[in-house]
């Protein structure tokens, strides 16, 4: 798996020119709002953002600037998983995710200090993972990725809870953003 395949499924999943009344976050184009667009100097009309572009911006914002090339290189299933929940979540959130998810399973500490969930990749996150995988190994790789899809699940509902509007998306986030 590379990230330009995981770019390239994200843009399949994500489709084409979407402004669906219900979206806070407005028009988009295979995935990319507006906002984001613009702020990574696309100056065109969405229904006109070239794919290659959004794959820009993806490799950029959700993939190198959140380090997950470092993460990439211990668990390839790991940095897929947090990219996705990036894109839709936006990167810190998906890293607080792993970061609360490694402080939870450290044991107490024994196995690694505690993390602070800065949404960040650090030395500190990379080194916990990297300790986390070494004692848990395959297996503990998976139940890593259960939990940050444990939190991820519980924030969609919470974001329909708090936003009706939002209830248009619930099913197809949990259908293709958990587990997939």
């Amino acid at each position: 798996m590379t990230v330009d395949t995981l770019i390239d499924e994200l843009i399949e999943r994500e489709g084409g020119y979407v402004h669906h009344p219900a979206d806070k976050g407005g028009p988009t184009k295979f995935g990319i709002t507006e906002a984001v667009a613009r702020a990574h100097g696309y100056t065109g009309v969405m229904t006109s953002l070239p794919r290659e572009e959004a794959a820009a911006i993806y490799r950029r914002l959700y993939w190198l600037r959140p380090r997950l090339d470092a993460v990439a290189e211990r668990s390839e299933r790991l940095a897929a998983e947090l990219f996705d929940t990036g894109v839709n979540m936006g990167p810190a959130v998906a890293l607080t995710f792993l970061q609360r998810t490694l402080t939870a399973l450290n044991r107490n500490g024994q196995d690694y200090p505690d993390l602070v969930p800065d949404g960040r990749i650090g030395p500190a996150t990379l080194a916990a993972l990297d300790a986390f995988l070494a004692s848990r190994g395959a297996k503990g790789e998976t139940v890593l990725l259960r939990a940050i899809e444990a939190l991820q699940g519980e924030r969609y509902l919470r974001l329909a809870e708090r936003r009706p509007a939002n209830e248009a998306f619930l099913y197809g986030w949990l259908a293709n953003r958990i587990g997939s």
